[in-house]
């Protein structure tokens, strides 16, 4: 069965719940702004949960059997916790009181008197509400005395009540073991505990510590009246086990080889002077009298004097079995929710992962079929330039993954980019650099970039709309390796001419340091220059001019070793800021 968490427990999992749910959040692909409002939406969800666990949960002050019961064991009470219903209540807990819980500890456990058999289950769930650890410590004795009954279709419907009860009490999380005692009265007085367990069909002897068979107990005696005693004895039980075999067991589905059987872990008797509660013409009587010659006493009238022995010697039997603690059901539910929000992240790791995969292929795909129609012809220029345009942008995504690591949403073992990334640099070096036309002073390619698209006006941080562009400007440069990065920035002519300098050596700079970071490349394969206004490709007096004279041009220079050293290139130091007018 599985054990009724506390609130603390339950508490505790549904944050565990809210933690995991904003780590798939944080893994799941999507923009910030839907992981803010669906991480608030999860919190806002565990917050309530937390609550109604919390006015769901049955408080010790509202309990009504255990309200009336200072005498309760404490928190840490570790010894069996034995719930005692049936027959013969008052010889074992004395007079009951109304609306008392009476209580009797030994040094084996302690023996909780229900006060009647339809309150079992009740008091089962008030129990482990109140004392939580307890619930592997809960037994349950059923006592059956046949001298005090008259009608066995009365004790068949008491029986049937009682397996309902139970039943309903082990659905409440405690495996609650199950034991029949019963009590039966003997001119020799009190004697051992004679035990039937887990099916057996001969019964177990345990007197003063020792646990023998019957045969041999019978061959202990000391005497000739003891042994006439203990064969007596022998006869009455053979007596008394076959009345329950054939009464109470098949209540509870016994096999017919032994007693022990089926939902019980043992049935146990033992004989005493008294009986309380016997009654003239019992059941007990009537089936000794026509099954034995022994003839059973006459009920005495009064109370014993003493009280009826306690089951201790046989509580060792009801020692539970492989159960469900509280701690060990939240530790399985964590776990579930563990792997299951492990799971969800792998598909979708594996889902994003496939549509990488997939678009990457459809993109080369269509590169394929521009580039080599499939009925011959010229590629058209337009076209290409798209489609390696777009390959481009996989190739600087892909290689900020392999710099700086892949996403989790693409991680946990999954990442497929790597088989792709060579793929797609191999095709792009085939596809010959944008060139735009040539500087007089240097006849080498350069890529221009219009300050518009990089920076807001009199300012030189890059605004966050400018990857795209960098992404094909560092596309560009990587197709051609080994090569001094010259970066130049310009500006029109609005303004003075110093802080027009100073402007376009803080753009060159950011454009640098952003291609650097991103590209992964060495600090020794750029070189930095500001020329402000000094140098315009267009009028400063018209609009159109001045917005074409706001650039960043990128030259690249070869260069003998690549980019691996210092080296001079038209008076210009390899990664310095530079100032001047050529």
């Amino acid at each position: 069965m599985s054990a009724p968490l506390t609130l603390a427990m339950i508490r505790r999992l549904w944050l565990w719940t809210g933690v995991l749910i904003v780590g798939l959040l944080m893994v799941i692909p999507g923009n910030t702004g839907w992981r803010l409002a669906m991480s608030a939406l999860a919190i806002a969800v565990v917050a309530w949960a937390c609550r109604q666990a919390g006015r769901r949960t049955v408080q010790p002050d509202s309990l009504s059997m255990l309200a009336d019961a200072p005498n309760l064991p404490p928190d840490d009470y570790r010894l069996p916790v034995i719930l005692v219903c049936g027959d013969s209540p008052c010889g074992l807990f004395g007079p009951f009181a109304p609306g008392v819980l009476q209580l009797r500890s030994t040094n084996e456990g302690c023996y909780v008197r229900v006060p009647a058999v339809p309150q079992l289950s009740g008091l089962v769930r008030e129990l482990l509400s109140l004392r939580p650890d307890w619930q592997a410590q809960l037994r349950i004795v059923l006592t059956v005395s046949p001298s005090a009954h008259r009608d066995a279709a009365v004790l068949a419907g008491a029986l049937r009540t009682f397996i309902y009860q139970l039943t309903i009490a082990r659905t409440l999380g405690a495996p609650l073991p199950l034991m029949l005692v019963g009590y039966a009265q003997a001119a020799t007085g009190e004697g051992p505990w004679f035990s039937w367990e887990a099916g057996e069909s001969q019964p177990w002897v345990r007197d003063n510590g020792a646990c023998t068979t019957l045969s041999d107990w019978q061959r202990q005696a000391g005497d000739s009246l003891e042994c006439a005693a203990r064969l007596r004895i022998s006869i009455q039980l053979e007596s008394l086990a076959t009345w329950f075999q054939d009464q109470i067991l098949p209540a509870f589905q016994a096999h017919v080889r032994g007693p022990g059987s089926g939902p019980l872990v043992a049935v146990a008797f033992t004989f005493v002077p008294t009986v309380p509660g016997t009654v003239d013409g019992n059941l007990w009587q009537h089936w000794s009298r026509s099954r034995t010659a022994l003839m059973v006493d006459a009920p005495q009238g009064q109370e014993p004097s003493t009280w009826l022995p306690f089951p201790d010697p046989l509580l060792p039997l009801l020692a539970a079995g492989p159960r469900s603690t509280q701690q060990s059901r939240a530790n399985r539910i964590a776990l579930w929710l563990f792997v299951s929000a492990l799971m969800l992240a792998i598909i979708s790791s594996g889902w994003h992962n496939h549509q990488l995969v997939r678009q990457v292929a459809d993109d080369l795909w269509r590169y394929q079929r521009v580039m080599y129609p499939p009925h011959g012809g010229q590629a058209d220029p337009a076209r290409s330039e798209a489609a390696v345009a777009v390959l481009r942008r996989h190739a600087l995504v892909l290689d900020n993954y392999f710099s700086q690591g892949e996403p989790l949403g693409l991680g946990l073992g999954l990442y497929r980019g790597e088989l792709l990334r060579p793929l797609i640099w191999n095709v792009i070096g085939r596809h010959p650099v944008q060139r735009i036309a040539p500087q007089a002073d240097s006849g080498e390619p350069t890529i221009r970039l219009n300050s518009l698209s990089l920076f807001n006006s009199g300012s030189a941080q890059l605004r966050p709309d400018a990857t795209k562009v960098m992404i094909g400007a560092l596309a560009d440069i990587k197709a051609q390796p080994d090569r001094l990065i010259v970066i130049a920035g310009h500006t029109d002519a609005i303004g003075s001419p110093q802080h027009n300098l100073a402007l376009s050596q803080a753009r060159a700079a950011a454009v640098r340091q952003w291609l650097q970071s991103m590209g992964d490349l060495p600090a020794d394969c750029f070189a930095v220059q500001g020329f402000g206004e000094s140098q315009p490709i267009a009028s400063n007096d018209t609009e159109s001019g001045r917005t074409a004279n706001r650039r960043v041009d990128i030259r690249l220079l070869p260069h003998a070793g690549g980019c691996t050293r210092p080296a001079a290139v038209s008076g210009v130091q390899p990664g310095a800021a530079v100032s001047g007018i050529q």
